[in-house]
Protein backbone atom coordinates (compact mmCIF):
# COMPACT_ATOMS: atom_id res chain seq x y z
CA UNK A 1 0.00 0.00 0.00
CA UNK A 2 1.46 3.52 -0.94
CA UNK A 3 1.20 5.80 2.18
CA UNK A 4 1.72 9.10 3.32
CA UNK A 5 1.70 10.99 6.46
CA UNK A 6 -0.03 13.72 7.18
CA UNK A 7 -0.08 15.87 10.38
CA UNK A 8 -1.86 18.68 11.50
CA UNK A 9 -0.27 21.33 13.74
CA UNK A 10 -0.79 24.80 12.58
CA UNK A 11 -2.80 25.70 15.66
CA UNK A 12 -3.00 28.38 17.90
CA UNK A 13 -4.49 26.82 20.62
CA UNK A 14 -5.97 30.29 22.46
CA UNK A 15 -6.51 28.20 25.66
CA UNK A 16 -2.99 26.97 26.51
CA UNK A 17 -3.17 30.98 27.41
CA UNK A 18 0.78 31.08 26.28
CA UNK A 19 0.66 32.82 23.02
CA UNK A 20 4.39 33.04 22.95
CA UNK A 21 4.71 28.75 21.84
CA UNK A 22 2.99 26.83 19.29
CA UNK A 23 0.38 24.52 20.63
CA UNK A 24 2.29 21.09 19.59
CA UNK A 25 5.21 22.43 21.39
CA UNK A 26 3.88 22.63 24.85
CA UNK A 27 5.74 19.71 27.22
CA UNK A 28 4.23 17.06 28.25
CA UNK A 29 6.61 15.02 30.43
CA UNK A 30 9.93 17.15 29.42
CA UNK A 31 9.26 16.48 25.43
CA UNK A 32 6.97 18.41 22.90
CA UNK A 33 3.34 17.09 21.84
CA UNK A 34 4.94 16.86 18.50
CA UNK A 35 7.60 14.44 19.16
CA UNK A 36 5.33 11.89 20.47
CA UNK A 37 3.61 11.63 17.34
CA UNK A 38 6.37 12.36 15.40
CA UNK A 39 8.08 9.21 17.24
CA UNK A 40 4.63 7.11 16.44
CA UNK A 41 4.65 7.78 12.88
CA UNK A 42 8.08 7.32 12.34
CA UNK A 43 7.65 3.40 12.71
CA UNK A 44 5.35 3.40 9.29
CA UNK A 45 6.41 2.56 6.81
CA UNK A 46 5.44 5.90 4.38
CA UNK A 47 6.64 7.43 1.72
CA UNK A 48 6.02 11.02 2.41
CA UNK A 49 5.58 12.93 5.73
CA UNK A 50 3.84 16.56 5.46
CA UNK A 51 3.90 18.59 8.69
CA UNK A 52 1.32 21.41 8.11
CA UNK A 53 2.51 24.27 10.54
CA UNK A 54 1.45 28.22 10.97
CA UNK A 55 1.31 29.42 14.16
CA UNK A 56 5.01 30.14 15.75
CA UNK A 57 5.96 28.41 12.81
CA UNK A 58 9.55 29.10 13.12
CA UNK A 59 9.65 27.30 16.74
CA UNK A 60 8.81 24.03 15.06
CA UNK A 61 10.59 23.83 11.94
CA UNK A 62 14.19 24.97 14.08
CA UNK A 63 13.06 21.47 17.01
CA UNK A 64 11.53 19.20 14.34
CA UNK A 65 14.79 19.71 12.08
CA UNK A 66 17.07 18.07 14.71
CA UNK A 67 15.21 15.04 14.35
CA UNK A 68 16.20 13.79 11.68
CA UNK A 69 13.60 12.59 10.01
CA UNK A 70 13.55 11.69 6.45
CA UNK A 71 11.40 12.96 3.59
CA UNK A 72 9.66 15.47 5.64
CA UNK A 73 8.21 18.03 4.24
CA UNK A 74 6.82 21.60 6.44
CA UNK A 75 3.97 22.94 5.02
CA UNK A 76 2.81 26.42 5.90
CA UNK A 77 -0.87 27.02 6.51
CA UNK A 78 -1.27 31.15 6.53
CA UNK A 79 -4.34 31.38 7.59
CA UNK A 80 -6.02 29.50 9.86
CA UNK A 81 -9.58 28.60 8.07
CA UNK A 82 -10.06 25.32 10.02
CA UNK A 83 -8.65 21.00 9.16
CA UNK A 84 -9.85 21.16 6.11
CA UNK A 85 -7.95 24.00 4.69
CA UNK A 86 -5.10 22.68 6.35
CA UNK A 87 -5.06 19.74 4.53
CA UNK A 88 -5.55 21.41 1.08
CA UNK A 89 -2.33 23.13 1.71
CA UNK A 90 -0.44 20.12 1.05
CA UNK A 91 -1.18 19.25 -2.57
CA UNK A 92 1.30 21.12 -4.07
CA UNK A 93 3.92 19.50 -2.19
CA UNK A 94 2.40 15.88 -2.87
CA UNK A 95 4.19 16.60 -7.44
CA UNK A 96 1.99 13.74 -8.96
CA UNK A 97 2.09 11.14 -5.96
CA UNK A 98 -1.18 9.36 -5.32
CA UNK A 99 -1.94 6.60 -2.39
CA UNK A 100 -3.31 6.34 0.72
CA UNK A 101 -2.93 9.55 2.82
CA UNK A 102 -2.46 9.07 6.73
CA UNK A 103 -3.89 12.39 8.54
CA UNK A 104 -3.67 13.15 12.21
CA UNK A 105 -3.43 16.19 14.40
CA UNK A 106 -0.43 16.73 15.79
CA UNK A 107 -1.45 17.87 19.43
CA UNK A 108 -2.92 13.91 20.07
CA UNK A 109 0.58 12.50 22.15
CA UNK A 110 -0.71 9.52 23.17
CA UNK A 111 -1.76 7.71 19.92
CA UNK A 112 -0.11 4.27 19.80
CA UNK A 113 1.62 2.80 16.90
CA UNK A 114 -0.32 -0.53 17.28
CA UNK A 115 -3.58 1.03 17.03
CA UNK A 116 -2.59 3.27 13.46
CA UNK A 117 -1.21 -0.15 11.97
CA UNK A 118 -4.57 -1.72 13.17
CA UNK A 119 -6.55 1.05 11.65
CA UNK A 120 -4.25 1.18 7.78
CA UNK A 121 -5.16 -3.04 8.49
CA UNK A 122 -8.85 -2.46 8.58
CA UNK A 123 -8.55 0.19 6.09
CA UNK A 124 -6.89 -1.80 3.35
CA UNK A 125 -8.67 -4.51 3.65
CA UNK A 126 -12.33 -3.31 3.61
CA UNK A 127 -11.13 -1.64 0.62
CA UNK A 128 -12.41 1.67 1.71
CA UNK A 129 -11.64 5.34 -0.12
CA UNK A 130 -11.87 6.82 3.18
CA UNK A 131 -11.70 5.53 6.73
CA UNK A 132 -12.43 7.44 10.19
CA UNK A 133 -10.48 6.00 13.68
CA UNK A 134 -13.35 6.53 16.65
CA UNK A 135 -13.70 5.75 20.33
CA UNK A 136 -16.10 5.81 22.69
CA UNK A 137 -15.98 8.02 25.35
CA UNK A 138 -18.92 8.28 28.56
CA UNK A 139 -18.96 12.30 28.16
CA UNK A 140 -18.30 13.33 24.40
CA UNK A 141 -19.09 16.74 24.62
CA UNK A 142 -17.16 19.05 22.74
CA UNK A 143 -16.15 15.96 20.28
CA UNK A 144 -17.18 15.59 16.78
CA UNK A 145 -20.05 13.01 16.57
CA UNK A 146 -19.74 9.50 14.73
CA UNK A 147 -23.43 9.53 12.77
CA UNK A 148 -24.58 5.64 11.86
CA UNK A 149 -27.33 4.55 9.71
CA UNK A 150 -30.10 2.62 11.53
CA UNK A 151 -27.84 -0.96 9.55
CA UNK A 152 -25.06 0.79 11.90
CA UNK A 153 -23.29 2.29 8.25
CA UNK A 154 -21.01 5.00 8.74
CA UNK A 155 -22.91 8.58 7.41
CA UNK A 156 -21.79 11.49 8.68
CA UNK A 157 -19.55 13.34 11.50
CA UNK A 158 -21.21 16.48 12.85
CA UNK A 159 -19.60 18.74 15.25
CA UNK A 160 -20.62 19.63 18.86
CA UNK A 161 -21.51 23.08 17.57
CA UNK A 162 -23.71 22.23 14.81
CA UNK A 163 -25.19 18.66 16.42
CA UNK A 164 -28.67 18.77 17.64
CA UNK A 165 -29.93 17.34 21.23
CA UNK A 166 -30.13 13.70 19.54
CA UNK A 167 -26.97 14.06 18.32
CA UNK A 168 -25.03 14.73 20.67
CA UNK A 169 -26.53 12.02 22.81
CA UNK A 170 -23.77 9.91 20.64
CA UNK A 171 -21.54 8.63 22.43
CA UNK A 172 -19.22 7.34 19.48
CA UNK A 173 -16.56 10.56 18.67
CA UNK A 174 -14.25 11.28 15.62
CA UNK A 175 -10.39 10.85 17.13
CA UNK A 176 -9.48 13.25 13.86
CA UNK A 177 -7.74 10.27 12.40
CA UNK A 178 -8.20 9.51 8.84
CA UNK A 179 -6.98 7.44 6.23
CA UNK A 180 -8.13 8.85 2.78
CA UNK A 181 -7.30 7.95 -1.03
CA UNK A 182 -5.27 11.07 -2.22
CA UNK A 183 -7.08 11.34 -5.50
CA UNK A 184 -10.28 11.19 -4.16
CA UNK A 185 -9.65 13.96 -1.48
CA UNK A 186 -8.42 16.79 -2.65
CA UNK A 187 -11.61 16.75 -5.05
CA UNK A 188 -13.59 16.63 -1.71
CA UNK A 189 -11.65 19.57 -0.68
CA UNK A 190 -12.66 21.99 -3.48
CA UNK A 191 -16.23 21.11 -2.49
CA UNK A 192 -15.82 22.19 1.21
CA UNK A 193 -18.12 24.97 2.61
CA UNK A 194 -17.59 27.19 5.66
CA UNK A 195 -20.95 27.10 6.26
CA UNK A 196 -21.19 26.47 9.67
CA UNK A 197 -20.93 27.85 13.43
CA UNK A 198 -17.42 28.43 13.41
CA UNK A 199 -17.11 29.59 9.63
CA UNK A 200 -14.23 27.11 9.13
CA UNK A 201 -13.73 24.35 6.34
CA UNK A 202 -14.08 20.95 8.21
CA UNK A 203 -12.38 18.31 6.77
CA UNK A 204 -14.84 16.29 8.55
CA UNK A 205 -17.44 17.08 5.65
CA UNK A 206 -15.58 15.71 3.37
CA UNK A 207 -17.50 12.89 4.72
CA UNK A 208 -20.65 13.28 2.86
CA UNK A 209 -18.75 14.47 -0.11
CA UNK A 210 -17.46 11.09 -0.52
CA UNK A 211 -21.35 9.25 0.09
CA UNK A 212 -22.66 11.73 -2.38
CA UNK A 213 -20.50 10.42 -5.16
CA UNK A 214 -20.87 7.06 -3.63
CA UNK A 215 -17.14 6.45 -2.34
CA UNK A 216 -16.94 3.79 0.54
CA UNK A 217 -16.60 5.53 3.38
CA UNK A 218 -15.87 3.16 6.81
CA UNK A 219 -15.58 4.29 10.00
CA UNK A 220 -13.52 1.74 12.32
CA UNK A 221 -14.05 1.46 16.07
CA UNK A 222 -10.84 0.38 17.49
CA UNK A 223 -8.90 3.46 19.24
CA UNK A 224 -9.17 3.62 23.36
CA UNK A 225 -10.27 7.26 24.43
CA UNK A 226 -7.11 7.70 26.27
CA UNK A 227 -4.87 7.68 22.91
CA UNK A 228 -7.25 10.83 20.84
CA UNK A 229 -6.99 12.64 24.21
CA UNK A 230 -6.10 15.79 22.35
CA UNK A 231 -4.33 18.86 24.43
CA UNK A 232 -6.26 21.93 24.27
CA UNK A 233 -5.30 23.70 27.61
CA UNK A 234 -2.97 23.61 30.44
CA UNK A 235 -6.00 21.11 32.24
CA UNK A 236 -5.55 18.68 29.24
CA UNK A 237 -1.87 18.37 29.88
CA UNK A 238 -2.56 17.63 33.29
CA UNK A 239 -4.46 14.52 32.35
CA UNK A 240 -2.25 13.60 29.70
CA UNK A 241 0.31 13.19 32.13
CA UNK A 242 -1.64 11.25 34.49
CA UNK A 243 -2.89 9.12 31.29
CA UNK A 244 0.87 8.69 30.84
CA UNK A 245 2.18 7.90 34.30
CA UNK A 246 -0.85 4.88 34.22
CA UNK A 247 0.86 3.51 31.05
CA UNK A 248 4.62 3.73 32.38
CA UNK A 249 3.78 2.08 35.37
CA UNK A 250 1.66 -0.95 33.36
CA UNK A 251 4.18 -1.34 31.31
CA UNK A 252 5.84 -4.79 31.72
CA UNK A 253 9.99 -4.45 30.98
Amino acid sequence: MSLSIIILAAGKGKRMNNPSMAKVMALLDGKPLINYVLDTVKKINAEKLFLVIGYQKDSIIEFVSTLDIDNLYFVEQREQLGTGHAVAQVKPFLNGWSGDLLILAGDVPLISYETLTRFLEEHKNSKADLSVLTAKIANPFGYGRIIRNIDNSFNKIVEEKDADESQRKVNEINSGVYVVKSEFLFEALKELKNDNNQKEYYLTDIVEIFRQKNRKVEAFLIADYDEIFGINSQEDLLEAQKILNSKNQNKVY
